[in-house]
Parts: C-alpha cells; sequence; structure tokens
C-alpha cells in the first residue's frame, strides 16, 4: 500500500485525468499497485460513451484489471477526485481494492461515508481502507468551476 503521504499526490494525478473530461462531469481516477506505481488512469466519460456505467472509477478498475491480468486487485488503492457513488463503492469492494482515496465529499450521492457508508459495511465480504477529504478544496473547485452556469 502506498503512504498516506502519497495520498495527495494520488489525488493530483486524479485531477489531472478530471481536468480531461471534454463534456462531462470533470471526475478523475487512478489505481496504484501495492508499490504505489500507477497501473490506471481515467476520467469519466458517460457523455462520450454514452454509457451510464462510465464512471471514473469503473474506468479505472477495468484498466488496472486488465494491467495486472486479474480482475482483483488486492494490495492496490484507488484515488478519485469525488466520493464513489454506490455503483463504484460497489465495484471497488467486489475488486477487493485495499484503498480508497477521495478529495470531495459528494452530499447527494457519496457512499464512502457522507449519505451511506458502503465501503465499510460490515455486512460485506471486503471493507478497504478509506480517506477522505485529500485536496479536498481543489477537487470541489474542479466541480464547481464545471457546473457553474449549467443546469442537469
Amino acid at each position: 500500500m502506498i503512504p498516506a503521504a502519497s495520498d495527495a499526490a494520488a489525488i493530483g494525478l486524479a485531477l489531472a485525468a478530471a481536468r480531461e473530461c471534454d463534456d462531462d462531469v470533470p471526475v478523475g481516477a487512478v489505481v496504484l499497485d501495492p508499490a504505489g506505481r500507477v497501473i490506471a488512469t481515467a476520467g469519466n466519460e458517460r457523455e462520450a460513451d454514452r454509457d451510464p456505467t462510465a464512471h471514473a472509477e469503473i474506468l479505472a478498475l477495468r484498466r488496472a484489471g486488465a494491467a495486472l491480468g486479474s480482475w482483483q486487485l488486492g494490495g492496490c488503492t484507488l484515488a478519485v477526485t469525488l466520493e464513489p457513488c454506490p455503483m463504484c463503492a460497489g465495484a471497488l469492494v467486489l475488486a477487493r481494492v485495499a484503498r480508497v482515496v477521495f478529495g470531495a465529499w459528494d452530499p447527494k450521492a457519496g457512499a464512502a461515508g457522507s449519505v451511506w457508508d458502503l465501503l465499510r459495511d460490515r455486512r460485506l465480504n471486503h471493507r478497504p481502507e478509506v480517506v477522505g477529504g485529500v485536496r479536498e478544496d481543489e477537487c470541489a473547485a474542479v466541480l464547481a468551476e464545471f457546473f457553474a452556469g449549467r443546469r442537469w
């Protein structure tokens, strides 16, 4: 697992991916292997792919699985700019990700402690370590800038 001091750097990489999102909500994610090396990066691609499941976390997990040759991502860390939603939290549990680090909290759909806490639900077979609020202001600012003047 990567040391906690590297969480801010991992979120920085996720922020770079978020800033590359074109017409989609700017959320970026990276997956790091147990040694802290980046093995996958993604930004939201729902609009480009016309796919409601094309969240940054899901895409990053798919790419990490392909890179490692396994759906099991034990020992890996996923860093994402926005608190995972229920779909993404479920995928993180199923992928056996060791750590989830995120930036901004999502008070409307967050599933890592704000609205729900699926990642730490004792009824599930796997519970990753969760670290929230890393570079929170920067992550929130990217989202606020995107939504300024837009209505969904």
